[in-house]
């Protein structure tokens, strides 16, 4: 985990983001530290999506500003957060059914041999390279439309990692992922933590959440409830916090809100499932 005294990879002061009357987020204050892994978690319509799409540059702050690398910054496109380092994956990528893997991996930043000619040799060898990392059956040269979903989403992490990148945006990167991919994503969060790279994640389980995480965001009604150290946090205080189970609703609301955060603290299989993923990781050092 990154020591504090450095300075904040990316920071966010008192952001507002507005669409009309509505407030996606409101008064946002946080920093990204070098080399850590930053999980935002919240129910639906809490913000979560919209930070990244700001760090990602797809939106911009109706208030506030945002810094990198203790700069202020304006991210207006995709492009220019590449450039910056800040690389992002979104639910539901799309990709050119038409193309093959490798393709599809380099499409916008293809590579090209000495005479300006597209090296599809050069680009299929790093595509292989970089799908190793993930143990990963797939073939460079299988067509995009082939592979499952989850094989997709590999694709889409794998595309990550082709401009060195200091700042990586995950908007649930585990949520159509069987088990073992899913071990695998989480252990290539670390190995990203372990190369000095930073990592932002937006996740809905909390195994997951809790297997990767130096430090854990949570949003409500486009607020920060509380930002928490996951080694000093607790399942039970995360899904307080998240169902506003602390006094800002209504007695009658609060009552309904608690029974159901007590069922869900009660689901030992949320607790067995982060121990399965621990041995697994385990099993892999």
């Amino acid at each position: 985990m990154s020591v504090y005294n450095e300075v904040p990879l990316m920071s966010m002061h008192n952001v507002t983001v507005r669409f009309g009357f509505i407030e996606a987020l409101k008064s946002v204050n946080f920093d990204i530290w070098p080399k850590e892994v930053v999980s935002i978690v919240g129910d639906n319509g809490a913000g979560k999506s919209t930070i990244i799409k700001l760090m990602a540059g797809l939106l911009q702050p109706s208030e506030g500003k945002l810094d990198f690398q203790g700069k202020p910054t304006c991210i207006h496109s995709i492009r220019e957060a590449n450039d910056l380092g800040i690389v992002s994956v979104f639910q539901g990528q799309e990709f050119c059914n038409n193309l093959d893997v490798s393709s599809n991996l380099f499409l916008g930043q293809e590579l090209h041999d000495a005479h300006g000619m597209r090296d599809d040799m050069a680009m299929n060898t790093e595509a292989r390279k970089i799908l190793q990392e993930f143990d990963s059956p797939i073939r460079v040269g299988q067509p995009i439309s082939s592979l499952s979903t989850g094989q997709q989403q590999t694709v889409a992490l794998a595309k990550t990692m082709l401009n060195n990148p200091k700042l990586i945006l995950l908007d649930e990167p585990t949520s159509s992922l069987s088990m073992m991919q899913t071990a695998e994503v989480l252990n290539y969060i670390k190995r990203l933590r372990s190369q000095t790279r930073s990592v932002v994640l937006v996740g809905h389980d909390l195994p997951d959440v809790f297997a990767v995480s130096d430090r854990i965001i949570v949003l409500r009604h486009g607020r920060i409830k509380g930002i928490h150290e996951t080694n000093n946090t607790s399942y039970e205080e995360i899904i307080a916090e998240i169902a506003g189970v602390d006094g800002e609703i209504s007695p009658c609301e609060s009552e309904g809100r608690l029974q159901q955060y007590q069922n869900a603290v009660k689901r030992n299989r949320l607790i067995d499932r982060t121990k399965e993923l621990q041995d697994l990781d385990d099993g892999s050092q």
